[in-house]
């Protein structure tokens, strides 16, 4: 996937100024919030959930390698295999060299946030190998040749006008000239074609999101169904996931799946929920001959021990973008990378670089919704400021910030001169606020007036009403 992270600020405008994402993205603003909410009005014991999960998940983070050394030996007794990857070209090099060995000409994916992680399907497609994804927004993505700008609704910035555009302008070739508007037609149509997909499929990659140590299971959850077809059909399974997915006992993985339907979609358990224990048995109906298991790192590892550990707790379910106001202005290909929103805003300058990305731990109110809202109970905020200081550290930051923030440090390490200050910009910013109590436009202040009124301050100053409650004051 093209990195255009660095031009975050540009990819913003031109995504407040795009009618058709603009429409889409009120779709987002009525429909995930409200059914969480509703969805955790239905569970008197979800905090207590969310509790739990915060501190099995650090528990694990704590003992992620013998938990990972767990997985593979149960994945091996159970007929498997797992493939250690250090970054994305060990892991496309893994899973183009088992493709290979399979002799595979097509292979059909189930949603992956990994493999777009490792830019695999360009990568397949460069060695003769047609890769087709089968989830259908990723389908919808893959004709209009697009990335997911979400990680649970990939194409949740397309209109219906617009996939049946793509439609019409793809399925000619498979005699389907009759051009469909209504979303039944639309889904049955993309039914059709992929049945025959899934039917001559070598290989079939799915993602994982849960890797449970004392079984070697690897667990799926959709609501289409495309995940068992993509698993249990081809002759090759292969699950391509990262290495803080894993989990200890079945029980763990079920306390997290509670928590992961109502997160995500508030639904109090997905459609289907496929978990995979190796290749098929002697007597079993169907399923793969082969199932492999790739674990990617990817610089996960150097984030244990740091003060971005605690973002390795995510279960990927995206309600922080959900209720983010920023991501609900702008979508997901705004923030370009893979990862969006709030938790984007951490992951992506962990993969590749503060130097790429120093905008997006920027592009927070820091209203605090995504933290309060998290599953798992990660302080989103705090890691952003991390990487504040990060950029500020690297002196990323502009030259006028960086002069502007030296200039309030010299006047705070001053105080009777700051507390004199303080006063009059309060008195001058109250007078330009007029009768409204609202400053259209105030020099150096450009970035924030362009978009909105900046409220006048009401009232006194914190320092005067500090100096009237403190004891001896005023009163």
């Amino acid at each position: 996937m093209h990195i255009t992270s660095p031009s975050f600020k540009a990819n913003a405008r031109a995504a407040l100024a795009d009618a058709p994402l603009q429409r889409a993205l009120g779709n987002l603003r009525a429909g995930f919030p409200g059914k969480r909410a509703a969805a955790v009005a239905r569970l008197p014991e979800f905090e207590a959930l969310r509790d739990a999960a915060r501190d099995l998940k650090n528990h694990i983070l704590e003992h992620l390698d013998f938990y990972l050394e767990t997985f593979e030996a149960n994945v091996k007794q159970h007929g498997g295999q797992v493939h250690w990857a250090r970054d994305a070209e060990e892991a496309r090099q893994i899973i183009l060299g088992l493709c290979q060995q399979a002799g595979a000409k097509t292979v059909t994916k189930g949603k992956s946030m990994i493999t777009e992680e490792i830019g695999l399907n360009d990568y397949l497609a460069q060695h003769g190998i047609e890769p087709i994804e089968t989830d259908l927004g990723e389908y919808i993505l893959q004709l209009r040749g697009e990335h997911p700008s979400h990680i649970i609704a990939p194409a949740i910035h397309v209109n219906l006008d617009q996939v049946s555009d793509a439609f019409h302008a793809h399925h000619g070739r498979y005699g389907k000239t009759e051009r469909q508007t209504e979303p039944r037609q639309l889904m049955n149509e993309a039914r059709e074609i992929l049945r025959d997909k899934f039917l001559a499929a070598d290989v079939g990659i799915t993602g994982a999101n849960f890797c449970i140590a004392e079984t070697g299971t690897t667990v799926i959850v959709t609501n289409e169904g495309n995940g068992d077809l993509t698993q249990t059909l081809p002759r090759v399974h292969i699950a391509v996931t990262s290495i803080e997915k894993v989990v200890p006992t079945l029980e763990d993985a079920t306390l997290l799946h509670r928590l992961l339907s109502r997160s995500a979609t508030g639904q109090e358990i997905e459609v289907y929920g496929t978990w995979s224990s190796g290749p098929r048995r002697p007597g079993d109906p169907d399923g793969p001959s082969e199932y492999h298991v790739v674990l990617l790192d990817n610089g996960r590892s150097n984030m244990l021990g740091s003060e971005f550990q605690d973002m390795l707790r995510c279960i990927r379910c995206s309600a922080c973008m959900n209720h983010c106001p920023v991501y609900g202005a702008i979508g997901g290909h705004a923030y370009g990378w893979v990862y969006p929103g709030p938790m984007g805003s951490v992951l992506t300058p962990q993969f590749i670089g503060i130097e790429n990305a120093a905008n997006l731990p920027n592009a927070s109110t820091f209203c605090g919704r995504c933290e309060s809202v998290c599953p798992v109970r990660i302080p989103l905020p705090k890691l952003m400021r991390h990487w504040r200081a990060r950029e500020y550290e690297k002196h990323l930051t502009p030259q006028g910030f960086r002069f502007g923030l030296g200039v309030w440090a010299w006047c705070v390490r001053r105080p009777a001169l700051y507390r004199r200050l303080t006063r009059i910009g309060a008195c001058v910013l109250k007078v330009l606020g007029g009768k409204t109590g609202r400053i259209r436009s105030l020099p150096l202040a450009g970035g924030w007036t362009a978009w909105r009124d900046l409220p006048a301050p009401q009232g006194r100053t914190f320092f005067e009403q500090w100096a009237e409650r403190r004891p001896g004051g005023g009163r």
